[in-house]
């Protein structure tokens, strides 16, 4: 069989495991860029604080995905829930640590003029502050997206949803004839996702994003 008569022989199947590819990456990042933001603002104006968000971030980041699934599994059982807490920590370090830069790149003059008409902290932060680092937050969040897409196929083996199922489903059956297109088909579909991800950050930058700062 052809991977093309493959792909139209199993295409509700590849169509539902990329549903919930897309779904599972989509939901985790909205949680990590929520813990990610909200570290960042109670961090950047403290340099220690900023460093030890960073270096524990980054710390998560150098476990092999494999091994967090593993450890997780123990912990929440199979399925959805090491998933989306391992996602969740793997998408946390660029976009707490562009939070951070972009919180501490804003202008002190601007700050300091909003602070001169009345605005609370609170109300410089949220009118001020975050609307101006939002372009370096956004790129973050890109990143994050990015690394969850090519991670959450590693969910397969906490019997996780996504196209990870797919592509080890063909690796546990190499040698059989429609082994290479399933790892194809999942690895493509991969692929394809994260570049409607990525386009889709880029729509929303340009609808969030004012021109000025763009500029």
């Amino acid at each position: 069989m052809s991977f093309w008569q493959y792909l139209v022989s199993s295409r509700e199947q590849l169509l539902t495991d990329a549903y919930q590819h897309a779904s599972a990456v989509f939901q985790c990042m909205v949680v990590a860029t929520a813990l990610g933001v909200l570290i960042g603002v109670v961090t950047y104006r403290s340099e220690w604080a900023g460093n030890l968000a960073t270096m524990t971030t980054s710390t998560i980041l150098t476990i092999p995905s494999l091994a967090m699934i593993g450890l997780l599994i123990p912990i929440v059982g199979l399925g959805v829930a090491p998933t989306v807490v391992a996602l969740t920590l793997y998408g946390l370090l660029p976009i707490v640590r562009n939070s951070i830069v972009g919180l501490r790149g804003v202008e002190p003059a601007l700050v300091d003029a909003a602070t001169g008409i009345g605005m609370s902290r609170p109300m410089r932060l949220a009118r001020v502050e975050l609307p101006l680092a939002w372009p370096p937050i956004l790129t973050g969040i890109r990143v994050a997206t990015q690394m969850l897409m090519g991670i959450a196929a590693i969910a397969a083996y906490a019997s996780g949803p996504g196209l990870g199922n797919l592509i080890f489903r063909g690796l546990a059956s190499l040698g059989s004839k429609n082994a290479l297109n399933q790892v194809l088909a999942g690895t493509v579909a991969i692929i394809i996702l994260a570049l409607l991800f990525d386009a889709a950050l880029v729509l929303v930058g340009r609808l969030t994003i004012p021109r000025g700062i763009r500029a």
